[in-house]
């Protein structure tokens, strides 16, 4: 069955950065389309960066030029660097995966900007 499992977050001051991984069990990350998105309290999830399984990217235009999504085939992990990081940055980061149009989704990591 597939799993994700995200880790990395955490507190960072203003101007920080963070790297996320997001480690892939029962699947195989360069296979299918990923991503990360991101929640507040009493928002919606929103998306932030998604990666084809060919390899093309794309993000949400408040994180572009900061935030980079990549793959590490051989730890079969999904990662987003983050930097110059903002306060309003802040939210649950969750990976997800869609296979054959069923997304799966991680148990989401806490990143908090604040100084």
């Amino acid at each position: 069955q597939v799993q994700l499992v995200e880790s990395g977050g955490g507190l960072v001051q203003p101007g920080g950065s963070l790297r996320l991984s997001c480690a892939a069990s029962g699947m195989v990350v360069s296979f299918y389309h990923m991503g990360w998105y991101r929640q507040t309290p009493g928002k919606i999830r929103e998306l932030v960066a998604h990666i084809t399984n060919s390899g093309r990217t794309n993000y949400a235009a408040f994180v572009r030029g900061r935030f980079t999504i990549s793959r590490d085939n051989a730890k079969n992990t999904l990662t987003l660097q983050m930097n110059s990081l903002k306060p309003e940055d802040t939210a649950v980061y969750y990976c997800y995966a869609d296979i054959r149009a069923t997304d799966y989704w991680g148990q989401g990591t806490q990143v908090t900007v604040s100084s």
